[in-house]
């Protein structure tokens, strides 16, 4: 046991990280003042310092150098955090409290970096405002659009949301009035809420599988691709896991009618947020079925489950009029691939080999994609019908995964559905979280140097931003994984908490 002055060197040297972590997090900030996505309309453009940062070329390649090495220095001082925590007794879970809501901080006032889905939520709001459909009616029907900040790829796309982020979205604009600004702020105060929802949450699911909390806190809500993606880029997604892990709890607390009712009826307005989350449904009837349940009395568990999320949605969409009309929007994030996803590589290169053959190279793609996500389906099946009671939610973890996985798209913030259930099921301080390390510092590397909103008539054009951005945090990522002494490759420790076996 260490003494006073070990004690002393050793709070010294947690503050030295959380310290450095904010940084990291401030130059984030900084960086977004000049590459951030801010709508055309805002008065923030009017901003001295902003005018600086964002339309001087100058200006801009500090930006996209303070958002590279900024990044990458949230992901170091993280891992060292976890390091510097292994033992992970008491006082741990105070850390890491303290390391989120530093880095948080600066997060809070960031302009959205890295996605500017938020803008395309002010225009799906304004779409509900004036009465219409907006399954049907995309966000370009509105005066203005593209001045209030939204993608011009989604204008006709309908969202892939349900009832009640529609709902949500509507209230965000009647209480702004669509300013965007303003906007962005109420809807990064709904995934605050989320966040601080989580926070309490997955302590106590990882209490559940005799998990240690403070561990898998830092594993999930302190990892920086979950504080970015769900406060700096203000995705829906932080609401959606919320309620599906709030739902996921009370199934796993109250294995009986009313714990099944009620985790049923949080799940189903975490889909009524984005669909995506229907997966988890049958494992929440799992859950209500109890211990040990016989194969009967799950098949009318999950009969029940089906109902009761059935009803809620259908009463959802009689309230606002639209029906089932997520149903369709359903597959518009599934229009398109990306080159590092297992589905979306194979349907390049069938397309590719389509083109070379004279056939129909959107065809081909798409038939690789369809085959890829249907792979998902006989390992969801698999996990429901097959496993222990006691690892139903690890169950669900690499059902929710196969999803992803066979996805032909896979973003960042997919990656960060995954990190909460693992942690809180258990990650290894081996290799596992090795695998977790290198996804992060990926997702981090692509992130800072895939959407950058660069003034098109700067010297620097965006393909020679996005180049920039890519050298300086790869070369920091190498670096962090081979060469830095604290956190290289032969370096980052093995010591392994405690793991009780699972209780529930």
């Amino acid at each position: 046991m260490a003494g006073p002055g070990g004690s002393r060197s050793v709070s010294g040297s947690l503050w030295r990280t959380v310290l450095m972590g904010a940084v990291g997090a401030l130059m984030l900030f900084v960086g977004s003042l000049g590459v951030g996505w801010l709508a055309s309309v805002s008065p923030l453009r009017q901003v001295p310092v902003i005018i600086a940062m964002r339309f001087t070329t100058t200006g801009a390649i500090v930006s996209i150098l303070l958002l590279a090495v900024g990044g990458m220095l949230l992901v170091r001082e993280w891992l060292r955090l976890g390091q510097k925590l292994s033992r992970w007794g008491p006082g741990s879970g105070r850390w890491v409290l303290i390391a989120i809501a530093a880095w948080s901080a600066p997060m809070l006032v960031t302009i959205p970096l890295f996605s500017r889905d938020v803008y395309s939520y002010i225009g799906q709001g304004r779409v509900m405002a004036s009465g219409l459909n907006p399954y049907e009616h995309g966000v370009s029907t509105i005066d203005n659009f593209f001045q209030l900040g939204a993608d011009q790829m989604w204008s006709e796309s309908p969202p892939p949301y349900g009832p009640l982020f529609l709902w949500l979205e509507q209230l965000v604009v009647a209480v702004t009035g669509a300013n965007p600004d303003a906007a962005v702020l109420w809807f990064r105060a709904l995934c605050v809420l989320a966040v601080i929802a989580c926070m309490w949450l997955i302590p106590r699911l990882a209490r559940l599988h005799g998990i240690n909390p403070a561990r898998a806190l830092w594993l999930s809500v302190a990892n920086p691709l979950f504080l970015t993606n769900f406060i700096v880029s203000v995705h829906n997604d932080a609401i959606m896991m919320a309620l599906a892990l709030a739902g996921t709890y009370v199934a796993a607390v109250h294995r009986n009618w009313k714990g099944g009712l009620a985790g049923t009826a949080l799940v189903t307005l975490s889909v009524a947020v984005k669909p995506i989350t229907l997966v988890f449904l049958p494992f929440i009837g799992l859950l209500w079925a109890g211990k040990n349940a016989s194969w009967t009395r799950r098949f009318v568990v999950w009969f029940l489950t089906l109902v009761c999320a059935l009803a809620l949605l259908g009463l959802m969409g009689l309230l606002n009029g639209f029906g089932f009309g997520w149903v369709a929007a359903m597959s518009t994030p599934g229009s398109v691939s990306i080159w590092y996803a297992p589905v979306g590589l194979l349907g390049g290169l069938a397309s590719a080999l389509a083109a070379a053959v004279g056939a129909d190279a959107g065809q081909w793609r798409g038939t690789v994609h369809s085959i890829g996500q249907a792979l998902a389906v006989p390992v969801i099946l698999w996990l429901m019908f097959t496993g222990r009671d006691e690892r139903i939610i690890r169950r669900l973890t690499w059902a929710f995964a196969a999803i992803v996985l066979f996805s032909p798209m896979i973003q960042a913030w997919y990656v960060v559905w995954l990190i909460p259930l693992f942690a809180v099921t258990g990650i290894r301080s081996d290799w596992q979280v090795d695998v977790l390390f290198f996804l992060t510092v990926f997702f981090m590397v692509y992130a800072v140097s895939d959407q950058l909103d660069v003034f098109p008539y700067l010297d620097l054009d965006l393909s020679s931003g996005r180049l920039i951005a890519a050298v300086v945090a790869l070369s920091y990522g190498v670096y962090l994984w081979f060469l830095d002494p604290a956190t290289g490759r032969r370096l980052r420790g093995r010591s392994e908490p405690p793991v009780r076996s699972a209780v529930i």
